[in-house]
């Protein structure tokens, strides 16, 4: 019987900290992600500091024990990740679980390589905590909706690239027949390198068309490039627009932690699984 009252005890635990760290549409889950957050940017902050030399000189003991309690921290909540999850190898081997990884990973493996050969070493291994800041993804519920807006649009925007593509293949050899080798357009690659960075309105100026045709041509591409510009934002926007419609719940699955389940969704759409196992409803 108590072995019973136990594993309930440890059920309702590990569904109250999935909906404390996976979901948001609680206090305690609100309190947390923004913790989180602020935490993130803080850690990401203590690995810029610590590039720039002169802070470095100043303040390094004091930036290396943040850095030291930042990595006990998000390493403490990967564990209770794990824990709280149905499938813990599932998350773990997952793109977040991947992330939570890499955000706590390079410190400790920095302990395991001593000794002044291997400092470059620990030193690129350092700059990948940046890749915490890649946490942040999970916690912005808009995400969701910006994500199904670009897959929703994908084909609109490659038909718009291969038309990009053509317009400037066509562009550049126009201008390397009008301009020749004599006024840098060496090549068609070259000119097409040209016309892609005319048309984006980047203009380098390493290379530029010197004939009064060429001139106008380059004028022609560079009034075409603002009114492309336009072009993917519109798409974009549209599909954005249908899909902020669709209203979609902060809840994650305990088993396939899958997201973008319904406000009103019991069980997940995904794998089937009970979205509220405590819950009567």
């Amino acid at each position: 019987m108590s072995e019973i009252k136990s594993q309930d005890r440890l059920h309702r635990i590990r569904h109250r900290l999935h909906e404390i760290i996976f979901e948001a549409d609680t206090r305690a889950g609100k309190w947390f992600d923004l913790i989180l957050i602020l935490s993130i940017l803080s850690s990401v902050l203590v690995v810029m500091l610590d590039s720039v030399a002169t802070i470095k000189v100043s303040y390094g003991p004091l930036l290396y024990g943040i850095e030291w309690g930042f990595t006990l921290l998000f390493t403490l909540e990967y564990l209770l990740r794990l824990f709280c999850v149905t499938k813990p190898l599932r998350y773990a081997f997952s793109f977040l679980g991947l992330v939570d990884l890499l955000a706590v990973l390079p410190t400790y493996v920095s302990l395991v390589l001593p000794g002044s050969q291997y400092m470059l070493v620990i030193r690129i291994l350092r700059v990948l905590r940046v890749f915490r800041v890649l946490k942040l993804a999970s916690y912005v519920g808009e995400a969701t909706i910006l994500i199904r807006a670009l897959l929703a649009s994908r084909r609109k925007v490659v038909i718009f690239l291969l038309t990009i593509v053509t317009l400037v293949v066509i562009f550049g050899s126009l201008m390397y027949l009008i301009e020749g080798k004599k006024n840098g357009f060496t090549s068609i690659p070259r000119s097409i390198y040209w016309a892609i960075v005319t048309m984006t309105t980047v203009g380098y100026g390493d290379i530029s068309p010197k004939t009064n045709l060429g001139q106008g041509l380059a004028s022609v591409i560079m009034i075409l490039g603002y009114a492309i510009i336009a072009v993917p934002t519109g798409i974009v926007t549209a599909e954005l627009s249908h899909a902020t419609r669709k209203k979609i719940s902060t809840q994650a699955c305990p088993a396939c932690m899958a997201h973008g389940h319904d406000p009103d969704a019991v069980f997940c759409k995904f794998c089937s699984e009970r979205l509220n196992p405590s819950s009567n409803k």
